[in-house]
């Protein structure tokens, strides 16, 4: 499909439609896609980017549960593959309050996910990936209580860059986001509800990763 300037204004009316009606702002949206505190704003005030790349319309739609081509994508195909790469849900909880006191991190079912959308979200192979169930409303509003999310066991400190991930902190499993520091090995672990206490100036090597969340799924109420 073609994009001329006028259907590229109607992507950006329609996305800061859907930030103020999700109750975002343009920085913490901005972040979602890992990108510059002041990207989104300059894509819909300046038109800089003039287009959002695949990658980055391929997140928000997830995030505003719309299809890609209303943010300048592609259409969704139509057809779907059979062949469904397995996911394991774990019997666990990560919390976004004051911590989740998990048991055995047992299996207790499997989601189906098409090979080439999964390939999208991350390149990590199946075996690395786990699915599990948000607790607590510290990271409101990117992530609410119930959500599922989907974490990339072998992405941790080697790769760490800003995102959100699930630490453990003694036998408890918490969702948080990391952001680098500019003095050099320190980072911030940051609650997005500014009700709960963030931690900054920490050495990286003191927290214990288990994986970066690379998606998450939400019912709808």
């Amino acid at each position: 499909m073609r994009w001329g300037a006028d259907e590229m204004d109607e992507v950006r009316r329609k996305l800061e439609e859907l930030i103020q009606d999700r109750g975002c702002n343009y920085a913490s949206v901005s972040r979602l896609l890992g990108r510059n505190a002041a990207y989104i704003q300059q894509f819909i005030r300046r038109g800089t980017p003039r287009r959002l790349e695949k990658s980055d319309v391929e997140v928000l739609a997830r995030f505003f549960g719309v299809e890609p081509i209303v943010l300048g994508g592609q259409p969704t195909p139509a057809e779907q593959s059979d062949d469904l790469v397995q996911v394991p849900v774990l019997d666990v909880t990560a919390s976004a309050g004051h911590g989740a006191i998990t048991g055995a991190e047992q299996q207790t079912t499997r989601i189906g996910f098409d090979e080439n959308w999964l390939r999208g979200v991350t390149s990590s192979r199946s075996a690395n990936l786990s699915i599990i169930r948000v607790h607590g409303d510290s990271m409101e509003p990117m992530l609410l209580h119930g959500d599922e999310v989907m974490v990339d066991l072998a992405d941790g400190p080697a790769r760490l860059r800003d995102g959100i991930y699930v630490l453990r902190m003694d036998d408890a499993l918490s969702v948080k986001r990391i952001a680098l520091e500019p003095q050099g090995r320190k980072i911030s672990v940051v609650s997005d509800n500014q009700a709960y206490p963030s931690w900054h100036g920490l050495d990286r090597r003191v927290v214990n990763f288990v994986g970066r969340v690379v998606w998450f799924g939400r019912k709808v109420q």
